[in-house]
């Protein structure tokens, strides 16, 4: 781990006790999670937006969602997930936990389930596939109200290599035989960069965050 990440996870939040257990297992399964200073980063912004509705492109078994509800006041967080197995144990943990929100578990195909909720959202989580990052902000931008943010993880660290990533930053074209999950990555990025109703920033939070937040 790298000086700033060390400094980053030091200043991180505590987790609580449902986190902590979460943390617990995802350390032992190696099943990836945002981690504390990421997860912190979601809890300022659902406080920062006021967040009363929430949609994750993919809530394996709700480690994230339990970081927007620490920062809500009430409302709702949509989980999903087509790992019934996972679906089920965020519903353990979650109900476990004090949280002032309710949960929607959802079984299935995130870019499909989004279709069927009309929003405002207040905040929007995207990582599930790398590759259907860009399709999943295209059904999900519209629904995102004025002042929201889109959030999407492992824009720096993750399957996607940072080394192509950050030759694309200076110009460099995404090799014909990048991953994927590169591309995807990449091509996420032109996509809420050159949106006109949207600004974004990355923070180097977790395995990377950017954060794009809706202007109109």
């Amino acid at each position: 781990m790298d000086d700033l990440s060390r400094y980053l996870s030091g200043l991180a939040p505590e987790h609580d006790d449902v986190q902590a257990e979460m943390a617990d297992y995802a350390a032992e399964e190696g099943f990836p999670v945002v981690g504390p200073a990421a997860g912190g980063t979601l809890r300022v912004l659902a406080r920062l937006t006021d967040a009363e509705s929430v949609f994750e492109f993919g809530s394996g078994f709700g480690y994230s969602a339990t970081w927007w509800a620490r920062g809500m006041a009430g409302g709702r967080v949509v989980l999903t997930e087509h790992d019934p197995d996972e679906l089920d144990m965020a519903r353990e943990w979650l109900s476990a936990g004090e949280y002032p929100v309710s949960f929607d578990y959802r079984d299935g195909d995130a870019l499909s389930i989004v279709t069927e909720y009309d929003g405002p959202f207040d905040c929007v989580l995207v990582d599930h596939q790398k590759e259907r990052y860009v399709d999943g902000f295209d059904e999900v931008r519209e629904k995102v109200a004025p002042g929201g943010v889109v959030v999407a993880d492992n824009v720096i660290r993750g399957p996607a290599d940072f080394d192509t990533l950050v030759g694309y930053s200076e110009g460099e074209p995404i090799p014909d035989d990048a991953s994927a999950s590169t591309r995807g990555i990449a091509a996420y990025l032109d996509a809420v960069r050159a949106a006109p109703d949207f600004e974004t920033t990355i923070l180097p939070v977790g395995s990377g965050l950017a954060v794009s937040v809706r202007t109109e």
